[in-house]
């Protein structure tokens, strides 16, 4: 996959002679390379303009008006949307959601994220298309992505040196042991401290941390099945694939605490005994890779990465970063790592899970970037303290992807169980009817449920927080929802790939006036059968809407 990413760049699309020659060099059959480069949005199998503008098209840029500023855009460079203009010069279309949700509306010219689109910026990209002029020499302030965090916590608010958190779990396996005046054994009269690297799994188990990807999963328990995998090679796969609409948290995440990151997922491959990891970069994000590549390239100058870290022996890994290709699909951890083989992000069947048998069939360790920041905080703060936070069953923090109808968007941290009243004081919304809690895969409470609370016992989430106010015709976002699930289908399975046609044409139908109880009656249907027959995720929340 990287492959043909690598490929498209001189021409900004995979020509038959390219894709036949890429299947003789890696040995496939042309049919598979094929498929491949067919199944991700950014991997173009026909020609497009040189400058391929790409919308996004999620309800918080609707709400902010993209739909009149593409039809400004493709007025002024008379090309028509989804079409290339007739010198070759530019293609304008919709995207999904660019992770811009709080700072949109967005766009991506040729890989490149602007956001804050008005007209005015419109007339200026226009100029700088129209004369043909290079990416690398347009305005600077063009592609300026504010982080706009307007509270921080725990996590947001760590100072933490480079490697800090490597350090402490080194030093913690290191520690003598000593008896546990708590928890005496019946066999021993006293308990043991556990030493090396289970030690640092015990914390993470007492911490009691949960996967912050939206299913929740505990993340000691998932570390210590990959550790307890008979299989020596194991992996370390960081999910920065947050396709959800909406949800834009990770992209700031990896912008501002990128060691933090690089040290969670260290402190993982320490426990679990793996010597290799991989970040999966959503291919949205493609402005962060060279940030990202500058970081791990400082981190093994300065030994916390490569061979013998911090100087503990045979403490060797290393990480590499691998660049998605436009695919919701692939934020489902199965999908993550069939991308990562280079195939198709076709979620796989389970049993088995990846931590018994993931890349490349070996045990692997897969979280979402937040998750292994939080794991960073308890190496150097230790799983007490951060079981301390929290509720009883959602410890620790969360990060909020705030965006829609309100003063002041943007990045909020707070300890699980904060009331949804409260984060719609914080972020200045008002006259709120609605919020979309976790996205269009979540769920959309109204005003007399503002009392609810975000932890995984009442409201879970990934991060997406969309606020709606009295204005917004909520049938209008339950249906865009809808388009963007038919879109984003994989296709695999029959009850996903036409029951997500079929929910997005019924949507339609009662949009133009033409709808019966029939209609509604269907929809219901469909949800059953989504919920019981769809291959993952994305089939049994697609009718949440």
């Amino acid at each position: 996959m990287q492959i043909l990413r690598d490929a498209l760049e001189p021409e900004g699309w995979l020509s038959p002679p390219a894709i036949t020659h890429i299947a003789r060099a890696v040995g496939l059959p042309r049919a598979r390379v094929e498929g491949v480069a067919g199944f991700y949005s950014f991997l173009h199998l026909t020609p497009g303009g040189r400058y391929r503008v790409r919308f996004s098209d999620n309800i918080t840029d609707r709400m902010q008006g993209n739909h009149a500023l593409l039809a400004r855009l493709c007025r002024q460079l008379w090309v028509e949307p989804g079409k290339v203009s007739e010198d070759g010069l530019v293609s304008v279309d919709f995207t999904s959601c660019t992770g811009l949700c709080d700072q949109g509306p967005g766009m991506i010219v040729n890989g490149r994220a602007i956001g804050r689109l008005t007209g005015a910026r419109i007339d200026e990209i226009t100029v700088l298309i129209r004369d043909q002029v290079p990416l690398e020499r347009w305005p600077r302030a063009l592609f300026e992505i504010a982080d706009n965090i307007r509270r921080r916590d725990a996590l947001l608010g760590a100072d933490l040196a480079p490697g800090a958190a490597v350090r402490a779990a080194i030093a913690l396996g290191r520690r003598e042991p000593e008896a546990a005046s708590s928890a005496r054994s019946w066999r021993e009269g006293f308990e043991v401290a556990p030493q090396g690297p289970t030690a640092m799994l015990e914390q993470i188990k007492r911490s009691n941390l949960r996967g912050r990807g939206g299913a929740g999963f505990t993340t000691g328990l998932k570390w210590e099945a990959c550790r307890r995998a008979q299989d020596p090679r194991k992996y370390v796969v960081c999910n920065a694939d947050e396709g959800e609409p909406g949800t834009f948290k990770d992209r700031v995440l990896l912008t501002r605490h990128a060691d933090l990151l690089l040290d969670g997922m260290t402190v993982c491959a320490y426990a679990v005994g793996a010597h290799h990891g991989f970040i999966y970069l959503r291919g949205e994000y493609r402005h962060l890779l060279e940030p990202l590549q500058q970081a791990i390239e400082r981190r093994r100058s300065a030994g916390l990465l490569g061979r013998a870290l911090c100087g503990e022996p045979g403490f060797d890994f290393d990480i590499d970063i691998h660049l998605g290709a436009g695919a919701y699909v692939c934020g489902e951890e199965s999908a993550l790592i069939e991308s990562l083989e280079g195939k198709r992000g076709v979620p796989r069947n389970r049993p088995p899970y990846p931590v018994v048998s993931g890349y490349q069939k070996h045990p692997t360790v897969v979280n979402n970037v937040e998750t292994f920041c939080a794991a960073a905080l308890v190496a150097v703060k230790g799983g007490d303290w951060y079981a301390a936070l929290g509720t009883g069953r959602s410890s620790g923090t969360k990060v909020l992807s705030v965006s829609g109808d309100c003063a002041r968007p943007g990045i909020y941290e707070y300890p699980f169980g904060v009331a949804v009243r409260q984060v719609l004081a914080d972020c200045g919304a008002e006259r709120t009817q609605a919020v979309q809690v976790s996205g269009p895969s979540g769920i959309c409470i109204d005003a007399t449920e503002f009392d609810r609370r975000i932890a995984f016992e009442d409201l879970p989430t990934a991060g997406a927080f969309m606020v709606f106010d009295e204005s917004r015709d909520m049938f209008e976002v339950a249906r865009t929802f809808t388009h963007f699930f038919a879109h984003e289908s994989c296709g695999f399975c029959t009850p996903c790939r036409v029951g997500t046609a079929l929910q997005r044409n019924l949507m339609d139908k009662l949009a133009d006036g033409k709808g019966s109880q029939h209609d509604l009656n269907q929809i219901v249907a469909l949800d059953d059968l989504l919920k019981s027959a769809s291959h993952c995720g994305l089939g049994h929340t697609a009718c949440n809407p």
